[in-house]
């Protein structure tokens, strides 16, 4: 081994060293703060009855009567379901922006980069405002509601549209039952404005992310696309597309994980997603730590898996692309 790296695995240990003994020392320093104040630290408070109501647990049965560890459980699958649906549907439309900025059509080329402009220069909470006032004020009540397809209702109690059922009729419709729907399921006001308000704001980023993709590509391969025959739909899925999902993909990545994070911002228009349910809990407990600890170890989890899959993908369509 040389002196060099030896030196270098001193340093690196003694680093390693400092950074431990800083933790142990914040540490103690807290534990010792709170037992003067007799303020009570661990996470057992989990296990005690919650006493509070969740207004949406769409994913998991819920009652006040249930632990502080189940209230966090559903604010969980309330994140997780929302940050999903979200990253889904910003791809695609983010593809189509993307797509279209490209578009030797100058009224659809314009239109989207208007769209770019204004919402990425728009802050996200002003936009999820913007979203849950459309719902509220401007949409009629459930006994005016908009019906733009069969079984589909809009309305400012959200969203109410069929769903499947195991048994006859297999068809669940909603249907008017006094002053709501009744049958089916309906996406309230929160959850549809921070839907709309995430997958739009984040499409804006991905549409300029794929129209650098696209760009990146060599001239040369449109031309020989061409040259063979190829229309441009079909230049596009099978020649440009693939390739430029090598430069895609990392930064959509960041997208996705920028995307999950920013649904903490639910508790700004009464979404009950995991930071809502985690303040209620330390409001109600004054264990502070433990549950900002929570969801720090959630978030952290949630971005590590997302970007793990993704980091598999990238390897897998590296694989399969042209080597530069």
């Amino acid at each position: 081994m040389t002196q060099a790296k030896t030196r270098a695995i001193l340093y690196q240990a003694l680093f390693a060293a400092a950074i431990l003994l800083a933790a142990w020392y914040f540490l103690s320093n807290v534990i010792g703060n709170l037992h003067a104040r007799r303020i009570a630290s661990g996470f057992g408070f989990l296990a005690r009855e919650a006493g509070f109501e969740i207004g949406e647990s769409a994913l998991v049965s819920y009652s006040a009567a249930d632990t502080y560890l189940k209230a966090l459980l559903v604010g969980l699958f309330n994140t997780a379901r929302v940050a999903l649906l979200a990253i889904v549907f910003s791809t695609l439309i983010g593809l189509f922006i993307g797509l279209a900025r490209l578009s030797p059509n100058w009224l659809l080329a314009k239109l989207a980069a208007a769209y770019v402009e204004v919402l990425r220069n728009v802050p996200l909470v002003v936009q999820l405002f913007f979203w849950y006032a459309v719902i509220t004020e401007s949409f009629p009540a459930p006994a005016d509601a908009l019906h733009p397809l069969p079984g589909l209702y809009l309305s400012n109690r959200g969203l109410a549209f069929p769903t499947l059922r195991a048994e006859a009729p297999f068809v669940n419709f909603p249907v008017l039952n006094g002053f709501n729907f009744a049958g089916g399921a309906t996406l309230s006001p929160e959850f549809t404005a921070l839907f709309f308000g995430l997958a739009l704001y984040t499409a804006a980023f991905i549409g300029e992310i794929v129209r650098a993709g696209i760009l990146s590509v060599p001239r040369g391969q449109f031309e020989a696309a061409q040259s063979l025959g190829l229309s441009q739909r079909q230049t596009m899925r099978s020649v440009i597309l693939p390739q430029a999902l090598r430069v895609v993909v990392p930064p959509v990545t960041s997208q996705y994980l920028n995307c999950t994070k920013n649904s903490s911002l639910a508790v700004a228009i009464g979404y009950p997603d995991l930071v809502s349910i985690a303040n209620t809990t330390i409001n109600q407990t004054g264990q502070a730590i433990e549950g900002i600890a929570i969801i720090m170890l959630v978030y952290l989890t949630i971005s590590l898996s997302i970007a793990a899959l993704m980091n598999w993908y990238n390897r897998h369509a590296a694989l399969r692309g042209v080597s530069a």
